[in-house]
């Protein structure tokens, strides 16, 4: 047998042996150690024999053979000036025996605490002696989150932890039935469970009836206002992110609409007619809209616009238009915001039209105020000129369709009225042999053939039916598309046409009769960029099951090709948009083409709701499409290489 002595040691006097068997992960977890031993002192003595020379003197110092972390941490200490460098340190010195066995022995011959005891350990010291996550934190060398974490451990149900104890459930998934405080639901949730007890299951059993906090609804009412009013979150503290659910859905609905109502009422003070509050924007409004038109600074503000511009200029100029200094960077952000305050002013709704025309207040996918202006319904139109008739000709002459002639012995009074109207089939006769004409000399004209096409498309797209003066029978229509695909609008495609859509109805005169000489103003570059925008806005490629257009259904695929549509810049599965709305067959099929074979042959076992989250998070970022979004010549993987 091993003799040992105890023994203090000054801790320059120590130094580690390489007879220690610990060579993986010695640095693991060594400032954790070291806040351990600051707070609660060496709790372990280290296992030490006397270092000899290479006579077999002892050299007065000793080589640590069994605690080398403990003496890492201890030097570390040292070098902080937290303990002294001969601090005296409790040793237990062997004397004999092969050290790399003592050091194995007393890595090995030992157990773990296990972590339903680390559990109890953490609630006791927190409720009984009143120590905070910060404090048990610093004391055992770990970060606060995980202190709350095991203190949240603390909510289950005897029962559970009993079968944690037992090894029936793993430490996921009682993290996840800690979700809630209630002992009788974490154990209806249990009792509930069949084949499949995973975490994802168990949370979803305890948050049927309640709200995620990354829904839209809880973004736009916010944590603090919710639980004002009386609201329960279930914190999820072992997520990423913390955020729970929202336990009252018919409290924070109610918020939503009291919270959009407000919005709308201060919205309202702007001059509108009227402003609606309601959650989802309402597709099928049918209403005319209305955008702001271009409008004159003051001289004052027209003045600073101009010296501001030509300060930020120079600025950019100054520095070749590179990264400013961060002594520079606050004077442009000022000069930036004050600018892009003074632009916006240059465009307003007229006072006529906010008279007439109100504003949805609706909530965006991203938990945001919504608020679309200048909808004006249809008792609110004005009403349109009303043009004079000429007056219609004699009977008889309306009859014959001829008009009378004066001969050599009418009077000469009859035979100078030349004031006398044309009849209205001789107009129409006329007028015909002019349009042809007119179609004749403009097919030699492409340009301005081009300028009449934008003017056509333009005039329907921007300005009222009673105010479209065109004589070309052009009819652009734009289909609406947030009634087929929920949330399309908040999409990045959906979002680049409405931005492109609002700058252009800021640009257009608000008096059509000024729209041509506008459009010819405008070089060769706007005019396209209008007419592409314009034309863009009519394309109906939606395949509803009881809409038989296949021929204008393969011109899509044609007009998808030419413009090298990639969807992927667009739109990405997702459960709620894909996954959820598929059968199992077709997610392993995704999961099969965009993963492997492998990942779907995981995933086979699931049921549909798992499967389906699973998939999402597979998928995230590989650039896979289902068939009906990918374009022809564009294949799957390789769209957004071709794109670039």
């Amino acid at each position: 047998m091993t003799m040992t002595t105890l023994k203090d040691i000054p801790l320059n006097k120590l130094v580690p042996s390489p007879a220690n068997v610990r060579r993986t992960g010695r640095e693991a977890g060594l400032e954790d150690l070291a806040a351990s031993i600051a707070a609660h002192g060496l709790l372990q003595s280290l296992a030490v024999r006397p270092l000899v020379d290479g006579d077999g003197a002892e050299t007065g110092k000793f080589e640590v053979i069994g605690g080398g972390r403990r003496l890492a941490a201890l030097k570390l200490l040292a070098k902080r000036k937290a303990v002294a460098k001969t601090a005296p340190v409790p040793c237990l010195i062997h004397d004999a025996g092969v050290a790399e066995e003592l050091s194995l022995a007393e890595n090995v011959v030992r157990a773990s605490l296990h972590p339903a005891d680390e559990v109890e350990a953490f609630e006791r010291l927190h409720r009984e002696h009143g120590f905070g996550a910060e404090e048990i934190a610093a004391r055992f060398g770990v970060s606060p989150a995980v202190v709350r974490q095991r203190l949240r451990l603390g909510a289950a149900s005897p029962r559970l932890m009993g079968l944690y104890r037992e090894g029936t459930i793993n430490l996921d998934q009682l993290m996840a039935f800690c979700l809630t405080d209630d002992h009788a639901r974490q154990e209806q949730a249990w009792d509930h469970l069949s084949w499949n007890k995973s975490p994802e299951m168990i949370r979803r059993l305890l948050t049927e009836t309640h709200v995620s906090a990354r829904d839209r609804r809880a973004l736009f009412v916010g944590a603090e206002p919710y639980l004002a009013a009386g609201g329960e979150i279930l914190r999820d503290l072992f997520t990423e992110d913390g955020g729970g659910y929202f336990a009252d859905a018919a409290l924070l609905e109610r918020l939503v609409r009291e919270k959009l109502e407000a919005v709308a009422a201060e919205v309202l003070a702007e001059g509108w007619k009227w402003a609606e509050a309601t959650p989802d924007f309402p597709h099928a409004h049918g209403l005319r809209r209305v955008y702001p038109q271009a409008v004159d600074l003051s001289v004052e503000e027209q003045g600073r616009l101009d010296a501001l511009t030509a300060e930020a200029e120079a600025l950019s100029a100054a520095y070749d238009g590179g990264e400013l200094p961060e002594e520079v960077a606050p004077r442009w952000e000022e000069l930036s915001a004050e600018i892009a305050r003074l632009s916006a002013r240059r465009y307003d709704y007229p006072a006529e039209e906010r008279g007439r025309a109100g504003v949805f207040v609706c909530l965006g996918h991203d938990g945001q105020a919504r608020i679309e202006r200048g909808f004006v319904r249809a008792e609110d139109e004005p009403l349109p000129e009303v043009v004079a008739a000429e007056e219609p000709p004699a009977a008889e002459e309306e009859a014959s369709g001829e008009t009378v002639s004066a001969g050599d012995d009418e009077p000469a009074a009859e035979i100078e009225e030349v004031d006398e109207p044309l009849s209205d089939r001789l107009v129409t006769d006329l007028t015909a042999h002019r349009t042809m004409g007119l179609r004749d000399a403009l097919a030699e004209r492409p340009d301005v053939a081009l300028l009449a096409v934008i003017h056509a498309v333009v005039l329907e797209t921007f300005y009222h039916r009673y105010d479209r003066g065109g004589c070309l029978e052009i009819r652009a229509s734009s289909p609406a598309l947030g009634g087929h695909a929920q949330g399309i609008e908040g999409g990045p495609a959906g979002r680049r046409v409405a931005e492109r859509h609002a700058l252009w109805a800021q640009e257009v005169p608000g008096d059509s009769a000024a729209l041509w000489g506008w459009i010819a103003g405008l070089d060769e570059e706007a005019r396209l960029s209008l007419l592409a925008h314009c034309v863009a806005l009519t394309v109906q490629a939606v395949r509803l099951p009881y809409d038989r257009r296949p021929r204008a259904l393969a011109h899509a695929d044609v007009l998808a090709a030419a413009v090298g549509l990639d969807m992927t810049t667009c739109w990405a599965p997702t459960v709620t948009n894909y996954f959820g709305r598929v059968t199992k067959g077709r997610i392993l099929e995704a999961v099969r083409e965009a993963v492997s074979d492998e990942a779907a042959d995981r995933l086979a076992g699931l049921k549909k709701p798992e499967m389906a989250e699973a998939a999402e998070q597979l998928l995230a970022g590989t650039g896979w499409l289902p068939a009906v979004l990918r374009t022809a010549e564009l294949p799957v993987g390789e769209a957004s290489a071709a794109a670039q």
